[in-house]
């Protein structure tokens, strides 16, 4: 991981992950993310609160996996990178935006449990779906991985 543009938040998701493609047939998702921060006021003794928004996008296989797996309101740890893009409006307004392209993604446990199903590995050749990426079932006493590949 690069330490120089590394970001990792903890939040609660705002919409559902809009799954898309691109004309390359490359899945991406995303979502919104808030981030809540909470503080005692020295001088009050009150409790305050702030809201950060984050626009989180996703690629390939984990895109996929947001759209299948995830829900407003769960809570999520996020590990990525900021990257800023810029586009002109119709109008001929330039925008920019910067978003956290998540490199890896996961429920948070604090306050919930969860129940993980490893996706098949599929080939560069196997294309965009999940008709390749079934979950497959683990035999009784059977790891749910490959002996030559690395658990997750």
């Amino acid at each position: 991981m690069a330490i120089g543009n590394s970001i990792v938040l903890v939040g609660n998701v705002t919409r559902d992950p809009e799954l898309r493609f691109t004309p390359a047939g490359q899945a991406t998702a995303t979502f919104g993310l808030a981030v809540n921060r909470r503080w005692q006021n020295r001088q009050t003794q009150e409790w305050e609160e702030a809201t950060s928004f984050f626009d989180i996008v996703c690629w390939r296989e984990m895109a996929e996996n947001v759209s299948e797996s995830l829900v407003r309101g769960a809570r999520v740890i996020v590990s990525g990178r900021l990257e800023q893009r810029s586009w002109e409006t119709q109008e001929g307004d330039k925008r920019s935006k910067v978003e956290v392209v998540a490199d890896e993604l996961g429920p948070s446990l604090r306050w919930a449990t969860t129940q993980i199903v490893k996706n098949e590995r599929r080939g560069p050749n196997e294309g965009n779906n999940f008709a390749s990426g079934a979950p497959r079932a683990a035999a009784a006493g059977a790891p749910s991985y490959n002996e030559d590949e690395e658990p997750f």
